[in-house]
């Protein structure tokens, strides 16, 4: 067993909630986290962050041992935070996710159409995943195009409807909920990503020891095999953990290098 108890630091940049707001929930997962990899009560803790600033904060302590992290955040702090993907996390919609751009139906048409926008959501706080692993099929963005942080989609999305000069990046659950939107009829999806892993958990400079990690993690994919540990993953919008998709990462992470290659310099945000 770890010779203290070890935090699993969750971070989800843009995602609701504050660490109060979650803290029960996340005691719930410590909770059947441990019991699942058959540790005592209290040799594991959760703790969650909606800003970038606080998760990198917290991970920076070194009881944080494993990060259940979004993918823009992992592939911004990898190699910074030594970043070992271990799993990745189902939701209803599966294990894989794809980000979407969504912009006023019949105003953009290629990417040389979004010379003067703004882009902005949610992934927005890490620019070269918007490039990169999310447009990079699409093509690339003409220098005027700036890409910008918000947690407030719907607020975005209506004023891309309204027709101001800004296209949204959506995930897939947004981009279904679009439709039910009084404006909806107004937007629509103009690029699509490759899927790619939404959530992963990882370990942290290993900092916890092999034996640690191992008994955790394969305490984590058996979580959704109990009715009462299957409903605390229900209250986190988890349906279950698996084992992290190697080809669909790599995949990600290139695009992520590439972008950020072709960025260096580059005084747009």
């Amino acid at each position: 067993l770890p010779r203290a108890p070890g935090t699993i630091v969750v971070c989800a940049p843009g995602y609701p909630g504050t660490p109060a707001a979650a803290q029960p929930v996340m005691a719930a997962f410590a909770r059947d986290a441990a019991a699942a990899a058959g540790w005592p009560p209290g040799s594991v803790r959760a703790v969650y962050y909606e800003t970038a600033a606080g998760g990198l904060k917290r991970l920076a302590q070194p009881d944080a041992v494993l990060a259940l992290v979004s993918l823009p955040f992992f592939l911004q702090h990898e190699t910074a935070l030594g970043l070992a993907p271990r799993l990745q996390v189902a939701q209803e919609s599966g294990a894989a996710e794809t980000w979407g751009l969504a912009a006023r139906r019949g105003r953009v048409a290629s990417p040389a159409a979004l010379d003067g926008f703004e882009i902005t959501g949610a992934a927005g706080y890490a620019p070269e995943f918007v490039r990169g692993p999310v447009l990079s099929g699409f093509g690339p963005l003409p220098e005027t195009t700036r890409i910008t942080f918000t947690p407030n989609v719907l607020s975005a999305l209506r004023r891309a409807a309204a027709g101001e000069p800004v296209a949204v990046v959506v995930d897939a659950a947004q981009a279904a909920a679009m439709t039910s939107l009084p404006f909806g009829g107004d937007l629509e999806i103009v690029a699509r990503s490759p899927a790619m892993p939404g959530t992963l958990l990882c370990t942290i400079s290993r900092r916890l020891k092999e034996r640690d990690a191992e008994a955790l993690a394969g305490g984590l994919l058996r979580l959704h095999t109990r009715p009462d540990w299957a409903a605390t993953l229900g209250s986190l919008r988890m349906t279950r953990f698996e084992a992290a998709g190697a080809a669909a990462l790599d995949a990600a992470r290139s695009a992520f290098a590439a972008a950020r290659a072709a960025g260096a310099g580059d005084p747009r945000p």
